[in-house]
């Protein structure tokens, strides 16, 4: 019979802590309620994972999961400890699972739900823990938990249509690619013996094409290519760490044919979304800032925002800086003008939100069908390139002869 190590509050008030040996953790729950006593936690001895990975990070839908059912359990009048308790034992992933176990001892050591969520900043982000911390000063931790739970499912929606709208076109490319250096390195080595024992010189689409099948097929291709997927990747990483090239990289993003318009949107989503929440949640706008410019996602959106937030902490408006930036468009500053203006900007943050993301769902339905005559387009350049390269020399036989 296993042994659980438990702690409850007598009916004084005082808490108590000891083991009993029972069935099952719903078997101690009840002996103790029997006696009278409320039980706050109860631990299977030797049941925990050992040698977790504590503060990394944590599958999105793992911490969605956490957030609704958290806030289910508060708002039902149970206590928080005892809802940290019970969804620590529940979660699928162990490590989660030690996560949440850890910050239930914290706030049982007297700790503030939001401080403790602080100690581990990879799977709470800074602003989960401003909106529980806000929740917690204002009396409506359910509330906002809610409201948290939502914004999550929302941005993970987002990620999802954008993620599909990006696999079509990368598989397909990568089969193009895989297709034409098959014909190089196979095909085009048979006709270049034709070629060599009709001699003349050949036109030069063939003599490149001979020229990247002997590359193809020689021992230091897969080297090479290997060593310059490296070296420009290293290269991408250390430049896209400055200020300066995370910046340039970001604005070229966004200046891609039919992807920078969807980037765009969803970045414009992601920033009112994220700005409303936090305000609807009693986050302070400056704080709340500071925090979309951190979630942005973009850095061309990040330093609007930036700018956006020193003018208001010098007493302009939120609607004019934003305006001046050139990255957001006229309907969205004049609604968050009139938003300031009426005293209604987080319902019209939400409003812009919710009308981007439909317009992102509209641009990638329009891209799954547009790509597909696209690639099969460019998958014939590709094909019929190669076969006019290899052909030209036979039409041109006579002066080759």
């Amino acid at each position: 019979m296993p042994s659980y190590a438990y702690v409850a509050r007598t009916r004084s008030g005082a808490k108590q802590k000891g083991k009993m040996q029972a069935d099952s953790r719903i078997a101690v729950e009840q002996l103790l309620q029997q006696r009278g006593m409320t039980t706050l936690k109860v631990v299977e001895e030797g049941g925990k994972v050992k040698n977790v990975r504590l503060n990394r990070r944590v599958k999105s839908r793992e911490l969605q999961i956490f957030t609704r059912q958290l806030s289910t359990i508060v708002s039902s009048g149970l206590p928080l400890l005892q809802g940290l308790d019970i969804l620590s034992e529940q979660t699928e992933d162990p490590n989660f699972g030690a996560i949440l176990d850890s910050i239930a001892q914290d706030v049982e050591a007297g700790e503030t739900f939001s401080d403790a969520l602080r100690r581990f900043p990879r799977c709470f982000p800074d602003l989960y823990v401003s909106m529980v911390r806000s929740g917690e000063a204002s009396g409506d931790l359910d509330g906002v938990l809610l409201q948290l739970a939502e914004y999550l499912e929302a941005a993970e929606e987002l990620r999802r249509r954008i993620k599909s709208a990006m696999t079509y076109p990368v598989v397909a490319f990568s089969i193009i690619i895989l297709i034409a250096a098959g014909l190089i390195a196979f095909v085009v080595p048979q006709f270049q013996q034709i070629f060599a024992e009709l001699g003349g010189e050949l036109p030069m689409p063939t003599q490149m094409l001979i020229a990247i099948s002997f590359f193809l097929r020689s021992w230091y291709a897969v080297p090479t290519m290997i060593l310059a997927g490296i070296l420009s990747t290293i290269f991408l990483r250390i430049y896209g760490s400055t200020p300066g090239g995370r910046y340039n990289i970001d604005e070229m993003k966004l200046r891609l044919p039919v992807f920078g318009g969807l980037q765009r949107k969803v970045a414009i989503s992601r920033v009112t979304r994220t700005l409303s929440t936090l305000t609807r949640s009693g986050v302070n706008i400056l704080q709340a800032m500071e925090i979309v410019e951190r979630t942005a996602g973009n850095e061309v959106y990040a330093r609007a925002v930036r700018n956006a937030g020193d003018s208001v902490r010098n007493g302009e408006s939120l609607a004019g800086p934003l305006a001046d930036s050139g990255v957001f468009p006229t309907m969205v500053t004049r609604m968050i003008a009139v938003g300031e203006k009426t005293g209604a900007l987080e319902t019209m943050l939400m409003k812009i939100a919710e009308f981007y993301d439909s317009e992102v769902r509209a641009t990638v339905d329009q891209l799954t069908s547009l790509l597909e005559p696209i690639l099969i387009v460019m998958m014939g350049i590709v094909v019929g390139g190669i076969v006019i390269a290899l052909f030209m020399p036979i039409l041109q036989l006579s002066t080759l002869i």
